[in-house]
């Protein structure tokens, strides 16, 4: 089966790593970046491509001989990446995490055959299969809470942060409002909104704040109450708030000395140096997810904790691990047709298999991500 992989970041490199290690895949990978492709080594079985994915013919040239494509491209080309991917009838796994709407393309999937599956990572991803997964055996679920986080274990002043996927996407969690859902209510707050401080064994005391990572949750379960907040070390909310205040995330034009530039593009030539996970950067990803609700008229809490770190024997980062090996084990999921479902599927849809949820977990358990089931009865 022939497998290709757009993409060959901290992200997409991993990945066709862990494909290329199972005999039954033909791996492809394809990046703009020659100095990403590079750094697979010449001895593994994965063909190297060279190519602007932002250009149509040549991205449709690559999806010609693919079955399944991994779309591991940056948030703000990764929807008509997408759009191309399905339009050549393609099953796909896509973790680019981009800002429009994945269900504006539901209707073209399902007149190409297509199994989408959105979303796919860690957080969106299988903080969205687990929160399905409980939604589909509770009576009732009366709130889903998921924070989730992934940091530097040597804190640096001043930001204490690097940035283990695409920075301008980071960029996009202190700057795109946040929605969440309250008394059954969408709300939608700001970015970097509701700060408050949670415990974590091993880690100690973080900082979370609302973020716009519930996604398609908001649409697809019915749950009153439902909120996402991203972590980070005490302390980062603020200076944040102050970089984004005084308009250095701004994509409005300004003029000096004649010359026009975004803010943004400013800020990011300087951040992006200093927030850049270098090789051999020891970082970890953490997560919590709390559900809530009842079954057989008694009330109960569903916890899962996930505390994953850079893996020094592969020199892999940790979200590269729990995000990459997500979506890889969807792949394989999809190449032994345990889910077929066709359409924009997010992964709470997958949620609703307890076979497929099964088989992710132990897929992710395989490789060392292991996520801490804990259930409570409440009275």
């Amino acid at each position: 089966m022939n497998v290709l992989v757009l993409g060959c970041g901290l992200v997409g490199r991993p990945m066709a790593l862990d494909l290329a290690n199972d005999e039954s895949f033909n791996v492809t990978v394809a990046d703009i970046n020659l100095k990403n492709l590079k750094k697979i080594p010449a001895s593994l079985p994965i063909k190297k491509m060279q190519k602007d994915l932002s250009n149509p013919d040549q991205l449709k040239s690559l999806l010609k001989k693919a079955d399944i494509v991994v779309n591991a491209v940056p948030g703000f080309m990764g929807f008509n990446t997408l759009k191309e991917i399905i339009k050549s009838k393609k099953d796909v796994v896509d973790i680019a995490f981009f800002p429009e709407n994945p269900f504006e393309l539901d209707e073209l999937a399902k007149e190409n055959n297509v199994t989408a599956i959105v979303d796919c990572g860690v957080a969106p991803g299988m903080s969205n299969l687990l929160a399905g997964y409980v939604n589909s055996i509770l009576d009732k679920t009366e709130t889903i809470l998921i924070y989730v986080g992934g940091l530097p274990v040597k804190r640096e002043y001043p930001f204490e942060y690097k940035a283990p996927f695409s920075p301008i996407d980071v960029i996009e969690e202190y700057t795109r409002p946040a929605r969440y859902v309250e008394n059954g209510k969408l709300v939608i707050r700001p970015a970097l909104s509701d700060p408050e401080l949670i415990n974590f064994d091993e880690i100690g005391t973080l900082e979370a704040f609302n973020s716009d990572g519930l996604r398609t949750l908001a649409e697809t379960l019915i749950v009153p109450n439902m909120k996402e907040k991203t972590l980070r070390y005490p302390g980062h909310i603020e200076k944040m708030k102050v970089l984004r205040e005084s308009g250095f995330f701004s994509k409005d034009e300004i003029e000096i000395n004649g010359v026009k530039i975004k803010p943004i593009d400013f800020t990011s030539k300087l951040l992006f140096p200093i927030w850049e996970l270098k090789e051999g950067d020891e970082e970890f990803t953490v997560m919590r997810i709390v559900i809530e609700g009842e079954k057989d008229k008694k009330k109960i809490r569903y916890t899962y904790n996930l505390l994953d770190r850079h893996d020094k024997i592969t020199n892999i980062h940790s979200m590269a691990r729990t995000t990459g090996y997500t979506a890889t084990s969807a792949v394989r999921m999809l190449a032994k047709g345990l889910f077929d479902q066709k359409g924009i599927c997010p992964p709470e849809f997958i949620g609703q298999k307890s076979e497929c949820v099964e088989f992710m977990l132990k897929e992710l358990k395989d490789r060392g991500v292991m996520y801490n089931q804990v259930i409570e009865k409440l009275g």
